[in-house]
């Protein structure tokens, strides 16, 4: 069996021709469609515990590595004639295709492989998952007082019933 290379002759995904993938033959190395990429172009390598995927933004040369268990699940999209395998992420960027074709029994039995050799669920097709929320970015305020004391409302101190004057203070010592 050869190892499904970029130079292998194996085809990139979004290329048109049908994907397929072997998940039996993992680690994988195959170059993906990425439209914000320099030259159009990402190259995937999948293993079973994590995903690297490597790119070129304005000449910047980047790798991100991403561990199986941060995917969602294994999900069936479909296309205009064929139905195609992604990997799914909570950041729709990081989604990876695994297989294109139109046959649905050969697409079923793929995608109930990868969904046990990743040990990630079946994601269905019609639920569409939203981006993740933005991350609360650091507040320099916030850090004038502790978060407690933040949340708490602060005295009044006009309140003539919260004033006591002229009374005698008694104060034990011992």
């Amino acid at each position: 069996m050869r190892r499904q290379t970029a130079t292998s002759g194996i085809n990139p995904a979004g290329s048109g021709r049908a994907l397929r993938l072997d998940p039996l033959s993992l680690p994988l190395r195959f170059d993906a469609q990425d439209t914000r990429a320099d030259g159009g172009v990402r190259q995937i390598e999948l293993h079973r515990e994590r995903v690297v995927l490597r790119r070129a933004v304005k000449g910047m040369q980047m790798a991100v590595n991403v561990r199986v268990s941060d995917f969602l699940g294994v999900a069936l999209r479909g296309l205009d004639d064929a139905q195609m395998l992604v990997l799914v992420h909570r950041d729709p960027s990081l989604n990876i295709p695994l297989g294109v074709s139109s046959d649905a029994e050969e697409l079923s039995t793929a995608w109930q492989m990868w969904s046990e050799i990743f040990a990630l669920p079946q994601l269905p097709e019609d639920k569409r998952r939203d981006p993740a929320q933005r991350r609360r970015r650091h507040n320099a305020i916030r850090a004038r007082r502790p978060k407690f004391l933040v949340r708490r409302r602060a005295g009044d101190l006009l309140n003539p019933a919260n004033l006591h004057q002229g009374e005698r203070e008694i104060i034990a010592r011992d």
